[in-house]
């Protein structure tokens, strides 16, 4: 079975966390060391592995396209309605082909080896979805408990030892059991954690939440301190 081609990156949120700095401009072209939060995730994605990159856009849109204009990524519109990480992941399907798909928040940093070659070596044909995770002692400006806990057979359960990072590979065909055009990727998770067929695998670097003003300057540091990323 063939392995994961296509990534929706997910730019399509309103951002109120960051406050003022969103009043004019949308939370993945806030800047971030010199560079725009959505251009650091791109530059993540260009391996050879991946084929074909979409991004998600709703609030801000025109100047998301704009920003992208002169690139090979494919623009999922969603100005008509917000629907959420799993009705957005849904409505992107028809641009992102067949068989598993990488979804990607826009809206962290990373210090360390590219997430996306790590979750894509640790990818098994036989999982319904792997999500990448860390200790929260990896982690900088996160706030609150952890998502999951991770066992010895690698499947996931509900918990607070891991941070979901962002990033994860799923199968497609689950979005089907959900009837509501907008919902989060929790819904399908839970469904995933009855069946035993979420997986996790832990990133070996460290990662920041920039969801925050006061994230911005952590980021920073976390990024003048990388080696890879």
């Amino acid at each position: 079975m063939t392995a994961p081609t296509s990534i929706l990156l997910f730019a399509a949120g309103l951002g109120t966390r960051m406050g003022p700095l969103v009043a004019d401009c949308p939370k993945p072209l806030v800047d971030v060391a010199g560079r725009t939060l959505l251009d650091r995730t791109l530059d993540l994605t260009h391996i050879s592995a991946i084929k074909r990159r979409v991004v998600n856009v709703h609030y801000k849109a025109e100047m998301i396209r704009d920003h992208l204009r002169d690139s090979t990524v494919i623009i999922s519109d969603e100005t008509d309605m917000l629907r959420e990480t799993g009705g957005g992941l849904r409505h992107a399907l028809p641009l992102l082909g067949g068989g598993p798909i990488i979804t990607m928040n826009t809206d962290a940093v990373w210090s360390g080896r590219n997430p996306i070659v790590e979750i894509l070596n640790a990818w098994d044909p036989e999982m319904d979805a792997l999500l990448l995770l860390l200790p929260m002692a990896k982690t900088h400006g996160h706030i609150g408990k952890g998502d999951f806990e991770l066992c010895d057979t690698g499947r996931l359960t509900r918990g607070t030892k891991m941070i979901y990072s962002g990033l994860q590979i799923i199968r497609p065909a689950i979005l089907d059991e959900v009837a509501d055009s907008c919902f989060s990727m929790n819904v399908i998770w839970d469904k995933l954690i009855q069946r035993q067929s979420v997986f996790g695998c832990i990133y070996d670097g460290e990662w920041c939440d920039v969801g925050r003003p006061e994230s911005i300057p952590l980021a920073t540091r976390l990024l003048a301190q990388s080696a890879d990323v």
